[in-house]
């Protein structure tokens, strides 16, 4: 694990809107997650922040697209709406991949600080910029295990600086039709962990990995995220949100960042199961015919928050992988891992149950 520390943020933050708060930055703690350490003598990190956190859940009624690609039915009138708690900013996404609509959405294009989200676009691009049916080597297939299922940083920092650091971004924006994802502030090219990614760029990618990807490069990576392990390489629990929250089936990649390099409370959970045998399931109903992504393109502004914690739960549910969820979040300064895990994952919970089809 290498230790990370973010610089002390000086400036004022921007003013965040959230339930009936205003939130403002403070100093950051040491941080996880981020993909390298922050020279000593750091400028002020910057401080914008990705949406308020006010507002109701995205219904498809002004118009403008909810999703990655398709439009937000209204919910049904007996599902509740989300709460996201207060000082939270939160972004979250539903997808039905039987009928390919975003069955829930809200904030669908704000940007956030990736922290581990990124692996998957890392995994991604190693694997589909190799030669169709080239035979990995052993050394990167035990680096991809140990990335993608105990979220280890050394194998994404190693897979980054091979690939070209911010190019990787680049490369996958234009495989998966991404519109609102870019690399790491310039001068920290080496922070993959800065990454900035939006809620609907997250459910881009699952639908490149589940509908485009080669399926040997599908299998490898879904049999990882099947079997992710309860306790991270960095010793933080990484069973919050949709594990705790959702039935299984699932598979996961989670992201946090701004908890220090070591947790108040290490994990003491179970190291996690083999993945299933032939890797990954396909749905068991059909799913939407898949579209060719869009060409995307890579946005360098706004930045992102990088002063307060973020916690993020990514991943895919239900029989055949029918369901594509993520909520990113903005957790309030100063916040202990574990009231972020446990916010995290009673929203995880009430996204689940108003966005799964009736």
């Amino acid at each position: 694990m290498i230790p990370i520390r973010v610089p002390l943020v000086t400036a004022l933050a921007t003013a965040v809107l959230t339930t009936g708060t205003v939130g403002c930055a403070a100093p950051a703690a040491p941080v996880s997650g981020s993909g390298a350490p922050a020279p000593a003598s750091g400028a002020p990190a910057s401080a914008a922040t990705p949406a308020a956190s006010g507002g109701t859940p995205t219904a498809g009624a002004n118009g403008a697209p909810a999703s990655a690609g398709t439009s937000t039915p209204p919910r049904p009138a007996s599902a509740t709406a989300p709460r996201v708690p207060a000082g939270t900013t939160a972004a979250y996404m539903v997808v039905d991949r039987v009928t390919g609509k975003a069955t829930l959405s809200r904030n669908a294009h704000a940007r956030f600080r990736s922290a581990s989200v990124v692996k998957i676009l890392i995994a991604l691009d190693y694997l589909e910029s190799r030669e169709a049916g080239a035979e990995i080597p052993s050394g990167d297939r035990a680096l991809l295990a140990r990335m993608l299922r105990s979220s280890d940083d050394d194998a994404a920092t190693s897979f980054w600086g091979r690939g070209g650091q911010g190019k990787i971004i680049y490369r996958m924006a234009r495989r998966a039709g991404l519109r609102d994802s870019g690399p790491p502030p310039a001068g920290k090219p080496g922070f993959w962990g800065y990454t900035a990614l939006s809620v609907s760029d997250v459910v881009r990618t699952y639908r490149y990995l589940l509908d485009h990807a080669r399926p040997a490069n599908r299998a490898l990576i879904l049999g990882h995220l099947r079997a992710a392990t309860e306790c991270a390489s960095d010793g933080f629990d990484q069973y919050f949100g949709i594990p705790r929250a959702v039935p299984r089936p699932w598979a996961v990649k989670q992201g946090w960042s701004g908890y220090g390099t070591v947790p108040a409370v290490p994990c003491s959970g179970a190291a996690g199961a083999s993945p299933p045998a032939g890797g990954a399931s396909g749905p068991a109903s059909t799913p939407a015919p898949a579209r060719t992504p869009a060409p995307g393109t890579v946005r360098l502004t706004p930045p992102v928050d990088l002063s307060r914690p973020v916690l993020h739960t990514t991943g895919l549910a239900g029989k055949g992988d029918r369901l594509i969820l993520a909520v990113l979040t903005l957790q309030p300064a100063g916040s202990s891992y574990r009231d972020s895990a446990a916010r995290l994952t009673t929203l995880a919970k009430q996204v689940y149950l108003a966005g799964r089809p009736g």
